[in-house]
Parts: structure tokens; C-alpha cells; sequence
């Protein structure tokens, strides 16, 4: 089982050796490795990797837009989020995208609860906001949307059912997909230290929320595993044929 994480950076993903461990649990033989590619190149790089013997990639900043456009078929999950995380080389380059599992099995495990009917707002509009978005709208949450060019957050509101961060009666749950060292204004300062959670999809030293707000951080760590997790299965049943049908064509 041949498998790959790539992206630009790439040298601090803990894909390796999350998904080298999972090789050790399923007593499967198999690699994992970590390839840098700039942005531009992933669609003829994830078409070489088909040709190279690759079972699957995961796909990280910035190339998941980039690389839904050399997949054959997407998912639900995929075009929900117009990106993807995670590709299986069949028959067919599948896109797929494991970001909104990830977050919602983090949130779900910290709760102890499911998300349904809690008010959770989402920092960003991006790839990864935009997979949490799709999957947490099938699942009866509260949605707001908050960033910097208005127009895309009403873009975001509108596909995902979701409203603009109300200030004014903060969400109790908050997730990050910003860049790291954001910085924000007082207004959102305010609203985030009055959320009883904060999480910052970021990992690792990249997680910085942390230091700016001086309060206690979720970081992406959880997030990262569950999705990771998602992944592999997502390759193990395509490889033992009991996935479910795919959707069309992008």
C-alpha cells in the first residue's frame, strides 16, 4: 500500500507518522511519505502518482482546489467543499474530502455530545472552512461565518445555510481555519475569549492562537487524527470493494 501526503509546506505534516502507524495496527505492508509540491504542479503530480503505483494521497495548504481538477470523480463530501483532502488511484482518480469528519469527531469527543442544534461558528472561508461547513449543515448546527471580504462570506451563508458571526450574541463554539499569526480586532478578541470553546485548526508550532488570546486552545491536533483516520478507511474499503457508490463527475 503506497500512499503520500502533498502540499507546500509539507516537512511539519504528522501524516507520516500518523499513517504509518495505522499500516502497523492493520498489519498491512506499506509506505508513507511526505512530498513537496508548489502550487501549480499538483494536478500533473497526482496524475503521475496514479502512473507511479500510489493507492492513495492525502492533500494539504494549497493545493486542495488544485487537486480536485485531476480527479475523475468526486465524492458528496468533495463537492460539498469544492476541494480535497484525501484521492484513491482505481480505476479512476476518486476525490474525496475527510476535513468536516475530522472536526466534527474532534468537537463530538471533547463534548461528549453531538453537534446537533449547537451554535458553531466558522473563522474563514476557505478549503478547509468550507468542508466543515458542508458536512455540518447535513448536521442540524447553527452555522455563522466570519472573515475579511464580505462578499464571500455571504457567498459562504448562502451555500451553507449559514449567517454572519453575530457579535453581538457569540457562538459557543468557534473554529478556526485561519493562517497562523492572525491577527484579530478587538471586537472578535472579546467574542473569542467569551466562547466556551476555541478551536484552531492549525497543529503543531503552526497552532498559534494560543498565544495571541491567552486562553485555552483546541489545536487541530484531534482534528488532524480524525480525518487522517476517515482517510484510511475511505482507501481500505475502496481496496476491499464495500465502499459505497460515488457521485458524477466534477
Amino acid at each position: 500500500m503506497k500512499l503520500a501526503v502533498i502540499g507546500d509546506p509539507v516537512e511539519h505534516s504528522r501524516s507520516p507518522h500518523i499513517h504509518k502507524a495505522f499500516l502497523r495496527e492493520a498489519e498491512i505492508d506499506g509506505s508513507y511519505v511526505a512530498i513537496r509540491v508548489p502550487q501549480g504542479n499538483a494536478i500533473a503530480v497526482v496524475r503521475r502518482m496514479r502512473i507511479d503505483g500510489y493507492t492513495g494521497c492525502n492533500v494539504t495548504f494549497p493545493l486542495k482546489e488544485e487537486a480536485l481538477r485531476a480527479c475523475d470523480t468526486l465524492t458528496d463530501e468533495a463537492q460539498g467543499a469544492d476541494a480535497v483532502n484525501t484521492i484513491f488511484f482505481g480505476p479512476e482518480i476518486l476525490g474525496h474530502n475527510t476535513d468536516g469528519i475530522g472536526a466534527r469527531m474532534a468537537l463530538e469527543t471533547l463534548l461528549d455530545d453531538a453537534i446537533a442544534l449547537k451554535r458553531i461558528a466558522v473563522l474563514g472561508y476557505g478549503a478547509t472552512a468550507r468542508a466543515i461547513l458542508a458536512h455540518f449543515s447535513e448536521l442540524d448546527a447553527y452555522l455563522y461565518v466570519w472573515g475579511r471580504d464580505e462578499k464571500k462570506v455571504h457567498a459562504a451563508c448562502e451555500r451553507y445555510g449559514a449567517e454572519a458571526f453575530p457579535f453581538e450574541n457569540p457562538p459557543e463554539i468557534v473554529i478556526s481555519t485561519l493562517p497562523p499569526n492572525v491577527r484579530f480586532e478587538p471586537p472578535m478578541l472579546e467574542a473569542l475569549m467569551r466562547a466556551d470553546v476555541v478551536m484552531d485548526a492549525n497543529y503543531g508550532e503552526r497552532a498559534t492562537m494560543r498565544r495571541q488570546l491567552e486562553r485555552e486552545i483546541v489545536s487541530g491536533d484531534a482534528m488532524l487524527e480524525a480525518q487522517a483516520r476517515a482517510s484510511f478507511d475511505f482507501w481500505l474499503a475502496h481496496i476491499d470493494g464495500v465502499a459505497p457508490e460515488e457521485t458524477a463527475a466534477p
